[in-house]
């Protein structure tokens, strides 16, 4: 690209980077070596980091983007309060880009923030200048032009997103009598963290990590990103069920947005809160393992023993593509016996079917340990 072909600079977003920035990298650390810096400084920017990224992360993303919940009134302005205070655009600007990067995916020209163009590009790239690919239409977002809290920070964007980052800092720090210690930390420093840790969800976490799930885009799962992206690093997994509202599925997983809204939905704030069945997820975390299995089967395709773990895998993938009719099956015949509309008959045939699912997820359990061991002795038996 030429610079003629450039786009022009979107001065607005460019001027905003600038002057949240420039305090961070040149004043900050010349007032943290000149003055004591109050220890309530760095809790309240600690604790408006986490509400202004988690306004982001189960407001913006997981609740207007992606529909995975319903919420009340009460938490909904409270998201919006804290998501424009995050000084990331509007719910609606937001929310109907990122549906936007997931219809369009890696697309060079459709995708806003294609990790294809480029670390820089989808990280902040994008932004700077006003790309074709973030021209934006609301006419196919009728749940968003019609949801009144949306519409409402979205005509007094400047409102949202300035009074909170003065009001808040500047009172607190009179409060505690560190005024420039609140506004640095508590107002720049804060901005600034948490822009980068939302950005690299665009771009790292296309980039580097593991792909359990799919590799149909470049998404990646990276418990690294989840710890200060508020559980958002589980990519891979959002990419291919993106409407489930966790993004850790596992206990284990750093995802303090899935338990905020789980915790809300305890206090009648949330509701409806989406999950994709289990039996889903194996389903596509075997039909991975399977495709790295045939992948390193391509690799080696002159070794002596090739043919013999090619005729393994071969069966693996017939008996995986016999449990899926199966499933396929179990499902028809739940619709078939809801039509009938015989209570009896219906109760009978719904516990049954819970029954058969189970089977069926236990083997697609097994067979995934199973081919995850075969991966393994292939990779030493080849090696």
């Amino acid at each position: 690209m030429t610079q003629q072909d450039r786009p022009p600079i979107n001065w607005p977003a460019t001027l905003m980077f600038i002057l949240t920035t420039l305090p961070v990298l040149f004043v900050l650390p010349w007032y943290l070596w000149e003055f004591d810096v109050s220890a309530a400084a760095w809790v309240a920017a600690g604790l408006l980091w986490m509400a202004t990224g988690m306004a982001i992360t189960a407001g913006y993303h997981r609740l207007w983007a992606h529909k995975a919940y319903k919420a009340h009134p009460i938490a909904k302005w409270a998201l919006a309060i804290f998501g424009g205070m995050a000084l990331q655009n509007s719910i609606l600007i937001w929310a109907t880009g990122h549906r936007s990067h997931h219809r369009h995916v890696d697309h060079k020209d459709k995708d806003p923030y294609s990790a294809e163009r480029g670390f820089w590009f989808s990280h902040m790239g994008w932004m700077i200048r006003k790309y074709p690919s973030s021209d934006l239409d609301y006419h196919g977002m009728p749940d968003l032009v019609s949801d009144p809290v949306v519409m409402t920070q979205h005509r007094h964007y400047l409102w949202f997103a300035l009074v909170p980052n003065f009001v808040i800092p500047m009172g607190l720090g009179l409060a505690f009598g560190d005024f420039w210690g609140f506004v640095l930390i508590a107002g720049f420093l804060r901005i600034v963290v948490s822009h980068h840790a939302t950005f690299f969800i665009n771009s790292l976490a296309h980039m580097w990590g593991r792909q359990p799930y799919t590799t149909e885009n470049s998404a990646r799962d990276n418990d690294l990103l989840a710890l200060f992206t508020w559980g958002e690093g589980y990519h891979n997994y959002h990419h291919i069920f993106q409407y489930d509202y966790r993004n850790g599925i596992r206990w284990w997983q750093f995802d303090p947005t899935k338990w905020s809204i789980w915790g809300m939905s305890k206090l009648g704030l949330t509701s409806d809160l989406k999950r994709v069945p289990e039996i889903k997820i194996e389903q596509a975390r075997v039909n991975r393992e399977l495709e790295r299995m045939n992948e390193a089967l391509q690799a080696r395709e002159s070794h002596s023993l090739i043919a013999d773990w090619r005729h393994q895998i071969d069966a693996e993938w017939v008996q995986f593509k016999g449990t899926l009719a199966q499933w396929a099956d179990l499902q028809k015949s739940r619709i078939e016996a809801a039509r009938e509309q015989v209570q009896e008959t219906w109760e009978h045939s719904d516990i049954k079917s819970r029954i058969d699912a189970i089977d069926i997820e236990k083997a697609l359990r097994e067979q995934r340990m199973r081919v995850r061991a075969l991966y393994r002795e292939f990779q030493l038996a080849t090696a």
